[in-house]
């Protein structure tokens, strides 16, 4: 199978391919297990290769890079929902309509279930630590909404998370449960850095009330953190990129 083959099968990966110069043509297959194949001519290029490769396949973007076009495909971002609860069922259905594969995660049986989220890509009954592993860890395309409002599975999850390579950590509760939930996971070892990590209570301000407006909130909250946005008004927006509309 040819390079260009592989990675046309690759779930996240990054091809770059000699654009001009001496080497013209020349390919290097770059993995996201940090795996390569192939050469762009010597070692030299083959270093910068991987390292553009490397740091566009979770840019999720391509780009011309001098003479190297790193061309790269990347799977739909993942979104780990902790709790069997409703407004997991809305954030679910919130997901997938953006093109997100969302997960839900409660050990729970009776209420974890694939009939009440027909939208998850997985219904996983374990929990965090196992259900992390069962989903094969957490990298940085891996966003987390904990929902549950119970202690055990919600410090579980965050104490994980935080440790991780997640771009983004949500916690729900009020604000009291939010200082109680610091208090615990302090005693467990966490760091007030591992603590600025976690976005709590989760959500953007849209002052929704219902399950579907909750999951509105934590959706377009998770977005812009993706896009490296804040989230505020367009209209109050100063310069940058706005809408992107293919024709």
């Amino acid at each position: 199978m040819s390079l260009q083959s592989e990675f046309a099968h690759a779930e996240r990966a990054a091809l770059v391919t000699v654009v001009s110069g001496e080497h013209l043509g020349k390919k290097l297959l770059v993995r996201a297990d940090g795996r390569s194949e192939g050469t762009l001519g010597n070692e030299e290029m083959d270093a910068r290769g991987s390292a553009a490769g490397e740091e566009l396949m979770w840019a999720e973007h391509s780009e011309l890079r001098d003479e190297l076009f790193v061309d790269v495909t990347y799977p739909p971002p993942r979104l780990m929902v902790f709790g069997a609860v409703d407004y997991a069922a809305a954030l679910c259905r919130m997901a997938r309509a953006a093109g997100w594969r969302p997960f839900v995660i409660d050990p729970r049986g009776r209420f974890a279930t694939p009939e009440r989220f027909p939208d998850a890509e997985e219904v996983v009954v374990a929990w965090p630590e196992q259900a992390f592993a069962r989903l094969g860890g957490i990298d940085r395309a891996t966003y987390i909404a904990v929902l549950t409002h119970d202690p055990k599975l919600d410090d579980a999850a965050l104490e994980i998370a935080v440790r991780s390579d997640s771009p983004y950590i949500g916690a729900m509760g009020s604000r009291r449960a939010q200082a109680n939930r610091r208090e615990r996971l302090i005693e467990r070892g966490l760091t007030d850095e591992d603590l600025a990590r976690i976005a709590a209570p989760i959500g953007l301000d849209l002052g929704g009330l219902t399950s579907e407006e909750t999951a509105l909130s934590i959706m377009a909250e998770v977005v812009a953190v993706r896009n490296g946005r804040h989230g505020g008004r367009l209209s109050e927006a100063r310069g940058g990129r706005i809408h992107e509309v293919g024709a």
